[in-house]
């Protein structure tokens, strides 16, 4: 049933339509599926996503209940430790503060995949199954009919579901046709990412360079290969990546103070404007939104695709309850997503602002409140602990470390 053809019978009434293909509507559609809703899912062609994603174990955790990736390791590459340094010029500099998975009893804090890669692997995992219609389709138009949605699509042809999830991006279609609204703000920074090979390995460290107009982050990705997140003023990064190869790589090689040697390009560097979004409400009217079409970050404190799957998680669990022979059962239940979703959302947009504009502030009283901070994590065991539990994900299931591209 799971076949991308266009031609292919819809049921007359789905339990949900999710639309949006990229990882987050993946992992929606394939992972929700396993509830025993009926589930149509309309995922356009589109280019690779060539980004990676550093999920944090509660994240890969839920991936291994939904049974998308048993196991991590066969798909990631670990992330056994978290190196911070300041490599600003300021007045007040903090120290190097290394964290190490042992110090948390854990395997990793995470692993860091390939966003096309875990994509398709799961895809398959969501082949043939018998919940599922997956259509390489756009929605062109939708409207409410008594206790449903009805989707128009871009074949003519269309989809008729109570429930309507919306994984489909920052310029959301679904949340455009809704009365939920979004706070939008841009920020002067822009993120440069790329694939490198390093003379001298990364041996499971994750290591971040804090500047003065953003961090410059090295993310182990198997053997002495490694990606590039370098976040800085948008201008500068546009001019870096004009530069012949040989330059950017002498570039590359001064911000992460020479300690890895020489740096290859393994890959074009591509450069992403930064803004950071939430919507209030999450859902209502039988309308939900998850992923990139409810929030979005600065790839400061490993987000993006981490608060995508708790998302989702909270969309199963109410999901394996849900009474579809109410004729309210979507309404209810997309309020009581949203009214679930919104603390942790909001909390997690408090917190990556925070960092961000601790890591950019010139301000003194910023800088010593950062530099006593990290002071206070090297020498202080119970903080120590707590940033070990929040890097876990412990409480909001936030991350340490920007780790990912930006989303």
């Amino acid at each position: 049933m799971n076949k991308p053809a266009t031609a292919l019978p819809l049921p007359a009434m789905a339990d949900i339509v999710i639309v949006g293909g990229g990882l987050a509507g993946m992992v929606a559609s394939t992972g929700l599926a396993g509830t025993g809703k009926t589930i149509i899912h309309l995922s356009p062609p589109a280019p690779p996503d060539m980004r990676t994603s550093a999920l944090m174990s509660p994240s890969v955790h839920i991936l291994q209940e939904m049974g998308l990736v048993p196991d991590p390791g066969a798909l990631g590459e670990p992330l056994e430790k978290i190196r911070l340094i300041d490599a600003t010029s300021r007045l007040l500099r903090a120290p190097e503060a290394l964290f190490d998975c042992l110090e948390a009893n854990v395997e990793a804090f995470g692993w860091n995949f390939s966003n096309q890669k875990l994509a398709q692997h799961i895809l398959h995992r969501g082949k043939d199954h018998p919940d599922l219609v997956r259509l390489p389709l756009s929605a062109k138009a939708m409207k409410r009919k008594k206790n449903a949605w009805e989707i128009t699509l871009d074949d003519g042809s269309r989809a008729v579901a109570g429930l309507v999830i919306g994984a489909d991006g920052k310029n959301s279609f679904v949340r455009k046709n809704s009365t939920m609204t979004m706070t939008r703000q841009q920020h002067r920074q822009s993120a440069l990412v790329c694939d490198l090979l390093m003379e001298r390995e990364l041996n499971g460290e994750s290591v971040e360079y804090h500047y003065e107009n953003g961090p410059f982050t090295l993310v182990p990705a198997g053997g002495r290969r490694a990606n590039l997140v370098w976040v800085d003023k948008g201008e500068k990064l546009e001019e870096t990546s004009r530069l012949q190869t040989e330059a950017i790589e002498r570039i590359l090689r001064e911000k992460s103070q020479n300690l890895f040697g020489r740096l290859a390009l393994e890959t074009k560097t591509f450069v992403f404007p930064l803004s950071s979004h939430h919507v209030s409400p999450m859902g209502g009217d039988g309308l939900v939104l998850v992923g990139e079409a409810a929030h979005a970050f600065p790839p400061i404190g490993a987000q993006g695709l981490n608060l995508s799957l708790r998302d989702v998680a909270e969309l199963m669990k109410l999901l394996e309850t849900a009474d579809t022979s109410e004729p309210e059962w979507a309404l209810l239940l997309s309020r009581k997503y949203s009214k679930n979703r919104q603390l942790d959302v909001l909390r997690t947009g408090r917190m990556v602002d925070t960092l961000f504009k601790t890591l950019l502030s010139d301000f003194l009283p910023a800088q010593a409140m950062r530099l006593g901070g990290l002071l206070a994590l090297k020498s202080i065991t119970p903080l120590r602990k707590m940033a070990l539990d929040m890097g876990m994900g412990a409480g909001m299931g936030t991350g340490m470390g920007t780790g990912m591209g930006p989303r």
